[in-house]
């Protein structure tokens, strides 16, 4: 039997950080097996339908590259597919008309149970718990209930991968395979994820829509990793997988049942070591990308070693270096907090030493030139340097301070020395 897995979001916003879970399992089963994954977005929601979401599914699969196969299936294009199902079982007597709906008629007997695949556990429901339910609307959209049962025979998705909440919709969808004399496929129900507290994950955890992610800088190789944890962990033990790597180790039936953690610290620091692991050449590509409005992004080369170790995100990048394109303005409450306490004459010092130091300065002359000018001045040579990197940069966190005064160059150091001297 081929494996096929499909995809199926609800365009009734951005594409959540936790529908990438369900996307990235569905595709490693999928490519594991040599099979198909397909995107079916099901759009028949009308009234909670978002204009632009259906687009923001597919840039984000695409810039995650979860590739997927053969044409984009839209359920709103369908419509006659499913009515013409649900009029089949009108005509057996398994569904009926109310209020100009159809509604399936529920089998009270009996049980209905499937073992899901994460955790190969029995999932079982008295029948009698159950209530008829609609099929088809008045208006003649299907419910979820009966289109994703007909699409997912149509298109013999088998598993059926998807989150926990529709595990009390199991009688309701498996009854309705069997009333169309269909085989029931195998279904694979993926933990909640929650947040830090342990209640559903949402905004105030730091989750958001994927696309947000993206816009704060993090990759997608970062993103996948990190998804593919939550609720798994490789049999290797590594903690930092390629996408290959993980069509090769994941399996269904190591996804552990207890709902996942998502914790934003733990994504940072994957995305950092992601960002470590690119090549300068590389890193500086994917800056430039994420910066296609910085009005310096084609200078930025020679900054990207000095932060490299840096940051977390690629949107680090901006205020740690923002100072090396554009003069300070300066902000007295940063010198506020430095230890030196006569800044101003201190200030006039480093500017007169500057001045006479020979040009092109060296690294080591620069670092033996200072250190000596704070053992005069009776000052630690690390202030000493804190206050040069105020004087230059306007703030206090800055990538190493010699480098960055090179990519400044002599010039542009003396003036911005000078005018934090009169800005005291």
């Amino acid at each position: 039997m081929e494996i096929k897995t499909r995809f199926a979001p609800s365009p009734t916003g951005l594409m959540h950080i936790g529908g990438v879970r369900t996307a990235l399992y569905a595709y490693l089963i999928a490519k594991k097996a040599k099979g198909a994954f397909s995107l079916r977005i099901e759009d028949t929601d009308r009234e909670r339908f978002v204009e632009g979401a259906t687009e923001d599914i597919i840039n984000i699969l695409k810039w995650l590259g979860l590739q997927f196969d053969g044409e984009i299936i839209y359920q709103s294009k369908r419509l006659d597919v499913y009515k013409e199902y649900a009029q089949k079982l009108v005509s057996e007597k398994k569904a009926y008309e109310k209020d100009g709906a159809l509604w399936f008629k529920v089998n009270l007997s009996g049980k209905t149970s499937i073992v899901d695949l994460v955790g190969t556990r029995k999932i079982e429901f008295e029948n009698s718990t159950q209530k008829d339910f609609v099929i088809l609307k008045s208006d003649g959209y299907p419910t979820y209930h009966l289109a994703h049962v007909v699409d997912d025979h149509l298109m013999e998705t088998n598993p059926v991968i998807r989150g926990a909440e529709w595990i009390s919709s199991i009688p309701k969808h498996v009854q309705l395979f069997e009333a169309f004399g269909w085989t029931v496929p195998q279904y694979a129900h993926l933990p909640i994820i929650l947040g830090t507290d342990k209640s559903k994950l949402s905004k105030r955890h730091g989750a958001k829509a994927a696309s947000e992610f993206r816009q704060d800088g993090f990759l997608p190789e970062a993103i996948l990793n990190y998804m593919a944890f939550l609720g798994w962990t490789p049999p290797s033990g590594k903690e930092i997988l390629t996408l290959t790597e993980m069509i090769e180790e994941f399996d269904l039936g190591d996804v552990n049942l207890a709902n996942p953690v998502f914790d934003i610290t733990k994504l940072e620091w994957m995305n950092g070591e992601y960002i470590r692991k690119l090549s300068n050449e590389e890193l500086l590509k994917r800056l430039q990308d994420f910066l296609v409005d910085h009005p310096a992004k084609e200078k930025i080369a020679p900054a990207v070693p000095l932060i490299k170790n840096r940051i977390k995100k690629l949107s680090d990048f901006v205020p740690l270096t923002d100072f090396l394109w554009e003069k300070p303005e300066y902000d007295k409450s940063q010198f506020e907090k430095l230890k030196i306490k006569n800044q101003k004459e201190t200030l006039q010092k480093i500017l007169e030493k500057m001045e006479s130091m020979e040009k092109p300065w060296q690294a080591d002359v620069f670092e033996k030139t200072f250190r000596e000018l704070a053992e005069e001045l009776g000052e630690k040579a690390g202030d000493l340097f804190q206050l040069i990197r105020v004087a230059v940069s306007g703030q206090l966190v800055t990538p190493p301070l010699f480098e960055s005064i090179q990519i400044l160059g002599e010039e542009e150091t003396l003036e911005r020395v000078s005018e934090a001297l009169h800005s005291l």
